[in-house]
């Protein structure tokens, strides 16, 4: 075995039994990224030099016998909208081209300070508007179980690196899916925390309410390692929480006899793949052997939930992307003859179609005279998502559901049709329209033209709930193998 190939966890007891030192595990992952990134795209920028700085540092506390922390010496790889101060960062986006932070993310932070070594940052859907990958201004990510179809986004090149071992972990973000969907349709482990568990300070803002900072991973354990470190209140982030307590990897529970799991009837629709459908129930026959009491349950909601997250997220979209105009960063529009123009170049030649379709969306639903009828209306109905949840968690410890409704489809499949993509979400937006915390793990395969892809299963919890799902997903993982999967690169 590579070392690249290593889980967080066992290249943490390499390295403190000096098996190997950290130079020795970044050169197993650049060395890797530099021979699948031509033909993936799953990084913008590889930050060597920096890099092999970091593992150095780490490699002389090793030496002196020093703590190396809880992500000592672990490569790592950052989602293109994350800040390190004097690092460039896009999202993705021509807006942003050679713009570099005057700060760094709270959770890139708590990553540098347990010691994580920053590999580069990794392609995404512009300003995280996609589900494929495909809005990136830099070409899309390729799918490494068959490199002619997506990866899911918006997080798609984080998970990429995951799955294609070009680092350890990785962080993304979810604003209705953009870390789970990537996590599924690559075949690794995805979080979506609780609304407020992790900081978002740092983070390029899509929709305010709705995003939330999590880890990609190649196991539920490698997963908690991450959050366990990011996680936590941060003044700075009115929004985050002080947590009583924490989720403790190394005291995951080895079953689930007698937790109480919830299968949602309203998630089993009409439209979805028929193979994955198979394979997901077939995932749940599993939990029910490992000593779970699986029942049906209701989200009654659960067909609102689609058109209530594409009008919340473009409200939130138009306000906050109002900033990128080309007068204080960013790319700016040359030979305009008033501000007027300036806006309009800058905006309509920088930004790519996605944006400035839930820009517009968003701002329509705001004006005044619409504004009661789609995004009051839009509130109203999210509460009614909440408590749909609260009402189905007074019956179960948890839920569990496929995260999405199709494996990966062919790159340009769905890039014309904004309608047919926005369906892929309709398992995952109501857990943030909830605020309620989610992981994705993979449960299996399902074979499209000869090309094996992998299933997603999802579980979600109550608020703050991580622990349970962390639990249920982690027996669930360790009775199976589908997480030991890799396809030949």
């Amino acid at each position: 075995m590579e070392l690249n190939e290593l889980t967080i966890g066992d290249a943490l007891e390499g390295l403190r039994a000096k098996k190997f030192s950290a130079r020795e595990l970044l050169a197993s992952c650049l060395a890797r990224a530099k021979s699948l990134n031509p033909k993936l795209n799953a990084y913008l920028e590889l930050w060597e030099k920096k890099a092999l700085g970091e593992a150095a540092a780490v490699d002389e506390k090793l030496g002196r016998g020093e703590d190396l922390g809880p992500l000592g010496g672990i490569p790592i790889a950052l989602k293109d909208n994350l800040l390190i101060e004097g690092r460039e960062v896009t999202a993705a986006s021509k807006i942003l081209v050679g713009h570099r932070s005057a700060y760094t993310a709270t959770a890139v932070e708590r990553l540098r300070n347990a010691g994580a070594v920053f590999v580069g940052r990794t392609n995404m859907d512009e300003f995280a508007m996609g589900g494929s990958t495909e809005n990136s201004a830099f070409g899309v990510t390729r799918n490494l179980w068959d490199t002619r179809r997506v990866p899911g986004g918006s997080s798609g090149g984080s998970a990429v690196a995951v799955a294609a071992d070009l680092c350890l972990g990785a962080l993304g973000s979810d604003t209705g899916g953009s870390i789970r969907q990537p996590a599924s349709l690559c075949g690794v482990v995805g979080v979506k925390p609780t609304y407020g568990r992790v900081s978002r300070y740092g983070l390029m803002a899509m929709a305010s309410s709705l995003d939330q900072i999590g880890p990609i991973a190649k196991t539920v354990k490698d997963a908690t390692r991450i959050l366990e470190v990011i996680e936590g209140d941060d003044p700075l982030d009115a929004t985050s929480v002080a947590l009583e307590e924490t989720i403790v990897p190394d005291l995951l529970p080895d079953d689930i006899k007698g937790l109480k799991i919830g299968v949602p009837k309203e998630y089993f629709t009409s439209g979805m793949d028929a193979d994955v459908e198979r394979t997901v129930r077939t995932a749940i026959k599993k939990l029910e052997e490992l000593g779970a009491i699986v029942r049906e349950v209701s989200l009654p909601q659960t067909e609102y939930a689609l058109a209530t997250y594409y009008l919340v997220m473009p409200s939130e979209v138009s306000a906050n992307l109002a900033r990128y105009d080309g007068v204080r960063f960013g790319h700016r529009a040359p030979q305009v003859a008033s501000m007027q123009e300036l806006y309009t170049a800058t905006r309509g030649l920088a930004l790519g179609n996605e944006v400035r379709r839930r820009i517009m969306l968003g701002t329509y639903a705001l004006s005044a005279g619409y504004y009661d009828a789609y995004y009051k209306k839009a509130q109203q109905v999210r509460t009614l998502i909440t408590n749909d949840f609260r009402e189905a968690h007074k019956d179960v410890d948890c839920i569990v559901t496929p995260t999405s409704p199709i494996a990966a489809f062919k790159v340009g499949e769905k890039f014309g049709d904004p309608l047919t993509m926005y369906l892929a979400d309709i398992f995952t937006v109501s857990a943030n329209l909830a605020g309620v915390p989610a992981i994705s793990i993979p449960c299996g395969f399902v074979e499209k033209e000869g090309k094996k892809l992998p299933v997603g299963l999802q579980f979600i919890g109550r608020h703050f709930g991580e622990a349970t799902i962390f639990r249920a997903a982690h027996v669930y993982e360790q009775a199976t193998e589908w997480h030991r999967a890799k396809p030949s690169l």
